[in-house]
């Protein structure tokens, strides 16, 4: 078995992503290059003589992005229906979901949370633990207090339990990748109080890689999604999350999308 390996990637899918890569590497080769180049002052005069002579589809290329929705540039998201779910672990286009730093026009394409089978270990020791008070009573190892401790015992251990639970619920359920038709953002959610969000935008993506290793996340097809940015955090890793092939698939449509509009004109 080897350390890493990708069995749901498809013949057909992966000559779609090398083409998508082949298509990717000019376009970050044209940024780099367009980086280096100078600001050229632009002619009002000519401007404004190309204004005059706008066509119709000149207007409908110029139109704001946002009234082209993903399906029409996504195969992804072509195959996928809107998500009602707020639990779910890969939410494609979800209805009735926000996030605090989100724009106006700022569309949610995809929310993802780690696979609950990742979750398997704190749901297995809070049963455990729910358990432990009947091991006791069973083999009285309390039997020596009286009873009005013992029930007050009881009951802080399972206050203590809902505890735990929650913190881990509550972790597993804020600690969210979105994926929107302007940038990715990584929310880290360490406490009530305290959270920590990166973001970088979709065009400062520079390389997107899906790992899948072991054979458990082979079979359940989850792994991680790493993501290099020339935004001010370099590295993005969407751990553990469902799909991780058609999650890197995405994004780089969303690349080749966000080309499309400096192209055409659509850029506000």
């Amino acid at each position: 078995m080897p350390d890493i390996f990708d069995s749901s990637i498809r013949k057909d899918e992966q000559e779609t992503l090398d083409h998508q890569r082949k298509l990717l590497r000019g376009i970050r080769t044209k940024r780099y290059a367009s980086r280096r180049t100078q600001k050229v002052p632009i002619d009002q005069s000519s401007l404004l003589n190309e204004a005059t002579m706008t066509t119709p589809l000149d207007n409908l290329n110029s139109r704001p992005k946002h009234t082209r929705i993903v399906d029409d540039y996504s195969e992804v998201m072509r195959n996928e229906r809107p998500s009602r779910n707020p639990f779910q672990a890969f939410a494609a286009k979800p209805i009735q979901t926000f996030f605090s730093s989100q724009h106006s026009d700022e569309v949610i394409i995809v929310v993802l949370r780690k696979h609950p089978l990742t979750q398997l270990k704190w749901l297995v020791t809070g049963v455990v633990l729910a358990l432990v008070p009947f091991l006791f009573n069973n083999i009285s190892l309390l039997s020596f207090l009286p009873d009005t401790y013992q029930f007050a015992g009881v009951i802080l251990w399972y206050l203590l339990l809902t505890g735990f639970i929650m913190e881990s619920f509550l972790t597993w359920f804020f600690n969210v990748y979105i994926i929107t038709d302007e940038r990715i953002i990584d929310v880290d959610f360490l406490s009530l109080i305290y959270r920590n969000i990166s973001t970088a935008k979709i065009d400062n993506i520079e390389d997107v890689t899906a790992t899948t290793g072991g054979a458990v996340r082979g079979i359940f097809d989850f792994g991680t999604v790493q993501i290099q940015t020339a935004a001010e955090k370099r590295e993005f890793e969407f751990e553990d999350v469902p799909h991780p092939n058609r999650v890197t698939k995405l994004i780089n449509e969303l690349i080749l999308e966000e080309e499309r509009e400096k192209i055409e004109g659509r850029v506000n």
